[in-house]
């Protein structure tokens, strides 16, 4: 091998790539070498502001060959850390960059402890450098993620997560910021997703610094970023499969186009089993705080206290109404205080109504919740509002009921139900699904024309009361397994085995149920008939008791006043008709009140035979969850029952195709959506859209040439004449490739020497 002693001093890169492929034949370049960097460093700490190239590029030498020669750079990596450490804030930029690199370097080769690099590069962000401070922050998300990227190295993750812990009590505003960014960043990327860091994230909402405490409170909300794999995500610039297999078939069959080809099926087949796998879903960071009610009283204090930014305001609000919703906080302050923004002029109103709603749960006192209930109908639902206002308000009012119906007042609900005539649609539909809500949690509110027809599935609603809790003691709806025989059971079990995506049909039982029903108001009506047929006949002997009585009354009468006037015979006549009068009265309340005692002892009847079906489906329910193991199968047929009684009518079996019964309750978190969700005509529909275009075209000119001349009345050339001719009478005119005569070419020639002569 030819060695050139005489230019490898001057050449690093050469004589880094020669000691790579052979450390112990330049072990005496490299030396030279690194006595060079020792006295070039020693100037260096003299003036560390100046920019050293030499030292630039000596420092890269030595972080590409360190791991050729261990031994003898051992206190390389811990000059670099102490220069960092040393005279982070006074370097110059370039400097402090090659210095970060050498490290990485040396980090990537496992010559250096991640900790003590991490710690010195979080110490780092306090320059005010954003290129550097945005390279370390991707060098620690990344190192972060490969190491724990076999498995969780708990001894690194406790250290560094309590050096962030420190950072973000940091004054220098930079490096606060950059640490709780690379810890939301982590948490996104399911590195650091313990109770650990969500609680240490969690003290950064209490922080004095504006933007630590915004980016905290984003991450509590949901809002921040997530991580985008450029992996899984095709680019806009590249062509789709479909393009790439048209071009495939029809132009030239290239390696390029066969390599395109197969990276889209490589990626169509990767999606496909992307879509494919079950989604995997995280727990809601507010889910892993400790003491959630302290965190609650602590936000809600520091929002009385501190005079942020409205928008400010307005997350640490949404916080806390999650905090008091997911967890079924007690925060009664929270109410009153933001009851006085409800307002329909109030900016970002229907969050502040958002917020109320989340924060609603069934242990909160109904005697809080009902004077926002009060608010909103006063301020929101009056006739001086707009319909949409209207709307919004009803809208609330429901989601505040879904969570917490005991907060609804019977003087207050019946007012709220008129609003189901309103001339306006919007609130008219606000109104009916008001009604809608309380048909599943709390018929017993409504009137009976608002209950609707009553299904298998309303008869075992009932309203709970304050603080009550239900413990089922058996599995709701597995009365339908109850006639099934052990037989059976084999049977349909061997049959499921075969065809397992068939659908089970239960309507035998049903149709035994309703044929009971049936039978009861047939019972019911029987007796109505009797009942009525017994009532005329008294009435038809009381009102003969009642003629004769009269008609004797008159012939004493008359046998009496014989010798008076004819004016005393008008006065008896008149007094008569008051009798009868009164006596029709009389007979009329008695009808009204026998046919109101007939209707209660119907209603009395149909509640006693509910309540008796209730109990039967409870016992034969409670001894199937007792007594038998139940399948997966059998769950399929509860459910098919379940969703059979939500729209099976009691009386006649009659299946509802439309009205269904809505079977979601309120989640966790309430949409926005659900309060702007507002029912109204389409503003652009087709009519209205030809109006506007009819509008638009008797203000503006015609389409068309526009004649531009001065004087419109002057004559126009042949050229602009042929522009209004039709074409049949031009088209003989339009044939370019017939052969010119002599004639012809003479003259085209004469006028083109002409012409040419006038151009000079």
């Amino acid at each position: 091998m030819v060695r050139h002693n005489n230019q490898l001093p001057d050449n690093l890169p050469q004589l880094q790539n020669l000691i790579k492929r052979d450390p112990e034949s330049y072990k005496e370049e490299f030396l030279q070498q690194h006595l060079h960097y020792k006295s070039i460093l020693e100037v260096f700490r003299l003036e560390p502001t100046q920019f050293n190239k030499s030292l630039d590029e000596l420092v890269t030498f030595l972080a590409q060959v360190a791991h050729c020669y261990p031994n003898d750079l051992k206190t390389y990596p811990q000059e670099i850390i102490d220069i960092l450490q040393i005279h982070n804030i006074i370097l110059d930029n370039e400097m402090r960059m090659t210095f970060c690199k050498a490290l990485i370097q040396l980090r990537n080769k496992s010559l250096l402890e991640p900790t003590a690099l991490l710690s010195l590069f979080f110490e780092l962000l306090r320059c005010q450098d954003k290129i550097l401070r945005q390279f370390l922050q991707t060098h620690i998300v990344t190192d972060i993620k490969n190491i724990n990227a076999k498995h969780k190295n708990a001894k690194v993750n406790t250290m560094l997560q309590n050096f962030m812990f420190s950072m973000l009590k940091d004054p220098n505003i930079r490096a606060a910021k950059m640490s709780v960014d690379i810890m939301i960043e982590l948490y996104n990327k399911n590195i650091w997703n313990d109770v650990k860091t969500v609680n240490v994230i969690a003290t950064g909402c209490f922080s004095k610094i504006t933007k630590v405490m915004v980016a905290s409170l984003k991450f509590f909300l949901g809002t921040h970023s997530e991580e985008k794999e450029s992996d899984d995500s095709d680019s806009d610039d590249e062509p789709s499969m479909k393009e790439i297999m048209m071009a495939n078939k029809v132009n030239k069959k290239t390696k390029k186009r066969q390599k395109q080809l197969k990276k889209a099926k490589q990626s169509f087949v990767k999606a496909k089993k992307k879509k494919s796998k079950a989604p995997q879903y995280n727990f809601s960071a507010l889910h892993l705080i400790h003491d959630p009610q302290d965190f609650a009283e602590k936000l809600f204090k520091q929002i009385e206290k501190n005079n942020d930014r409205f928008e400010v305001k307005l997350m640490t609000l949404d916080v806390v109404s999650r905090l008091i919703g997911l967890h079924s906080l007690f925060l009664l302050n929270f109410y009153p205080y933001i009851q006085r923004f409800l307002q329909p002029h109030q900016r970002e109103v229907t969050k502040l109504l958002q917020f109320v709603a989340q924060a609603s749960h069934e242990l909160v006192p109904p005697d809080m919740l009902e004077p926002v209930l009060k608010t909103l109908a006063n301020n929101f639902i009056t006739e001086r509002n707009s319909a949409d206002v209207m709307a919004i308000g009803l809208n609330t009012v429901r989601e505040i009921c879904t969570r917490c119906p005991l907060a609804m007042n019977e003087d207050l609900f019946e007012d709220l139900t008129r609003y189901k005539h309103y001339k306006e649609r919007s609130v008219m539909m606000a109104a009916h699904s008001l009604i809608g809500t309380f048909r599943r949690i709390m018929p017993n509110l409504l009137h009976k024309k608002d209950k609707g027809r009553p299904t298998e599935a309303n008869i075992m609603i009932r309203s709970s009361k304050y603080g009550e809790i239900r413990a089922s003691e058996f599995v709701l709806g597995a009365e339908v397994l109850y006639n099934q025989s052990a037989k059976n059971t084999e049977e349909t079990s061997d049959s499921d085995e075969e065809d397992d995506d068939e659908w089970i049909d239960v309507s035998e039982n049903n149709e035994e149920e309703i044929g009971d029903e049936e039978i009861s108001d047939e019972e019911i009506s029987e007796e109505e008939i009797n009942d009525e047929e017994i009532d005329e006949n008294e009435l038809t002997s009381e009102s003969m008791k009642s003629s004769i009585s009269e008609n004797k009354d008159d012939k004493t009468l008359t046998s009496h006043i014989v010798n008076n006037s004819a004016q005393n015979t008008c006065e008896a006549d008149s007094g008569e008709q008051k009798i009868n009068k009164i006596s029709q009265k009389k007979n009329a309340l008695t009808k009204q009140e026998k046919k109101a005692q007939k209707l209660e002892k119907k209603a009395k009847f149909k509640s006693e035979k509910n309540k008796e079906l209730t109990a039967e489906r409870k016992t034969k329910a409670s001894v199937i969850s007792t007594e038998r193991l139940l399948t997966d199968k059998d769950f399929r047929k509860i459910e098919v029952a379940l969703a059979k009684q939500d729209v099976t009518y009691i009386k006649r079996s009659v299946k509802r195709t439309h009205d269904q019964i809505e079977t979601d309750k309120g989640g966790e978190l309430v949409k926005l959506s659900d309060i702007e969700n507002i029912y109204k005509k389409r503003k652009h529909d087709k009519a209205a859209r030809q109006k506007s275009v009819k509008k638009g075209q008797e203000e503006r000119d015609k389409f068309g040439f526009k004649d531009r001349r001065q004087n419109p009345l002057c004559s126009t050339t042949n050229r602009e004449k042929r522009k209004g001719k039709a074409f049949s009478m031009l088209k003989q005119k339009l044939r370019t490739k017939v052969k010119r005569s002599f004639r012809e070419k003479q003259i085209a020639l004469k006028n083109h020497l002409i012409k040419q002569k006038r151009m000079k």
